[in-house]
């Protein structure tokens, strides 16, 4: 039998931050975008690369906010990070988390587990967690984890963030930050995602395509795109 399929699947996402971009606003929503939901969001970029000209002050700025997101219970909205959604995947982080320090990367900030007490004291609950000093190819950068995880990694070109970029299996979203709009569209047309948002991140409307490149995905959900999943064309001739 020959089934259509339309799969929206895995993501190890990038954002990809030049230094004329606007710092502040890049920094707050890369912070969302990456812990969002526990970062188990498919959408949530999980590799940040940073031009290097101004990697350590974006790295001081975005540790400080991140140090900012409070882990507990969700329904308290003093708290950011709430729970893993299971006891499985809550093991599954934390294994990434000591790999990660295996293939020689430094935990800027979390890496921990969290006991909130109370109602969550069996919970499964993790810090938010930012890494930097691995290898663009390492596992921890190219195999997806989905949780509050990210790494940090400098570059110095459109030439070398692309080939980080470029690097996983998956190709789901992306997000590009710079006020030049050449530039813009130069990453844009090169970065293999399905996705991409320039200077912002999970702006959706649902009449524009949504789905993945290579491993993160077949077919595309939203607007036209839709309805010819749906459709069947077919060619109809009449002599007389």
């Amino acid at each position: 039998m020959f089934k259509k399929l339309s799969l929206e699947l895995g993501g190890k996402n990038p954002n990809i931050i030049f230094a004329d971009c606007d710092f502040e606003k890049a920094v707050k929503t890369t912070v969302r975008s990456s812990f969002s939901n526990q970062g188990e969001i498919c959408l949530c970029g999980s590799r940040v690369f940073v031009e290097k000209s101004i990697y350590e002050k974006f790295k001081a700025e975005f540790i400080a906010e991140v140090k900012k997101l409070k882990t507990g219970d969700p329904l308290d909205d003093k708290n950011w990070i709430g729970a893993i959604v299971s006891k499985p995947h809550y093991e599954k982080i934390l294994g990434y988390i000591k790999l990660a320090k295996e293939e020689g990367g430094t935990i800027l900030c979390g890496g921990n587990s969290v006991n909130p007490g109370g109602k969550n004291a069996n919970g499964y609950f993790i810090e938010p967690t930012v890494i930097e000093g691995l290898s663009y190819d390492c596992r921890t950068n190219q195999e997806e984890i989905f949780g509050p995880v990210v790494t940090l990694t400098p570059f110095e070109s459109e030439e070398e963030v692309l080939k980080y970029a470029n690097s996983t299996t998956y190709g789901l979203a992306a997000s590009i930050w710079t006020t030049n709009l050449s530039r813009a569209h130069r990453m844009a047309a090169h970065v293999e995602s399905g996705i991409i948002w320039v200077n912002c991140w999970l702006l959706r409307d649902l009449r524009t395509p949504f789905g993945g490149m290579k491993g993160s995905g077949v077919g595309r959900e939203g607007g036209f795109e839709a309805l010819n999943f749906f459709t069947e064309e077919r060619n109809v001739c009449i002599r007389f």
